[in-house]
């Protein structure tokens, strides 16, 4: 922390992504001037052109990485880092663009653009946590904002963020939904982390996994469920291979699935 500024320095990043997380923390509105007040908002390129230079107390990273200068750039934001927090499925698990890691990225290069050899890019996508150290990742796509603003408030008083890591099952029976899996819907919400307040369950629709697997999902246990229900293996895959098709529980449950 600067001695002249006494306000710890925050700072955004962005990688590979579509920028919701980013936008998750502009949402904040009222919010944002409390913590105007608390830190100097001093690297946030989405936000502001007005981009001070390191070293930053507290750093967000968004997104995931995708190609040899996202990987150098991301060892330079952590050597400038005093605290380092990934927001969101790509920066945690790889996020959707992740889907190119069980395939040869070079066929999709000849699909998508009509000159691939001028693109280059790695051939997976990967989490922040596989290049560099990270204090605590906050899981979602997007994040819940509530949490970013609790994360971020821990950081400044010197503790841990109090983010829950149950399911999604807990959430549901705090709203007094119905269980969908009851009904005969196929759902995520026993293997996913809380963050969404069972938005989908909430409208009697079957939990997508956005928040990535919760601390020691059963998985297993989840997928043969389905099988019961009549879901085919291929579909079960595809459940687990989303938007954090990339984190461990998630990638291996849908592995043993493939046709």
């Amino acid at each position: 922390m600067d001695k002249k500024n006494p306000r710890p320095r925050l700072a955004v990043w962005k990688f590979a992504s579509c920028d919701g997380c980013q936008l998750s923390l502009l949402d904040c509105e009222d919010e944002l001037l409390l913590l105007a007040d608390a830190l100097e908002i001093a690297y946030f390129a989405e936000a502001s052109s007005t981009l001070a230079e390191g070293p930053y107390d507290l750093s967000l990273v968004e997104g995931s990485i995708t190609t040899a200068h996202d990987a150098e750039r991301i060892r330079e934001v952590r050597r400038q880092s005093k605290f380092l927090v990934t927001i969101g499925a790509c920066a945690t698990a790889g996020g959707i663009q992740a889907l190119r890691n069980f395939a040869d990225v070079n066929d999709y290069l000849a699909v998508v653009y009509a000159s691939p050899q001028y693109i280059e890019t790695l051939a997976t996508s990967t989490p922040i946590a596989a290049h560099v150290p990270v204090d605590f990742e906050l899981r979602g796509c997007p994040i819940n904002k509530v949490q970013l603003l609790e994360v971020i408030s821990a950081f400044l008083a010197g503790r841990k963020p109090a983010i829950p890591t149950y399911s999604v099952c807990i959430e549901c029976k705090r709203r007094g939904n119905l269980c969908v899996m009851v009904q005969g819907t196929p759902c995520l919400g026993p293997v996913t982390h809380a963050g969404c307040g069972a938005l989908c369950p909430g409208c009697r629709r079957g939990c997508y996994g956005c928040y990535g697997p919760m601390e020691t999902p059963d998985t297993a246990m989840l997928a043969r469920q389905w099988s019961a229900m009549g879901v085919a293996p291929r579909d079960i895959r595809r459940a687990f291979h989303t938007f954090n098709a990339w984190a461990p529980a998630f990638r291996e449950e849908g592995e043993a699935h493939d046709d």
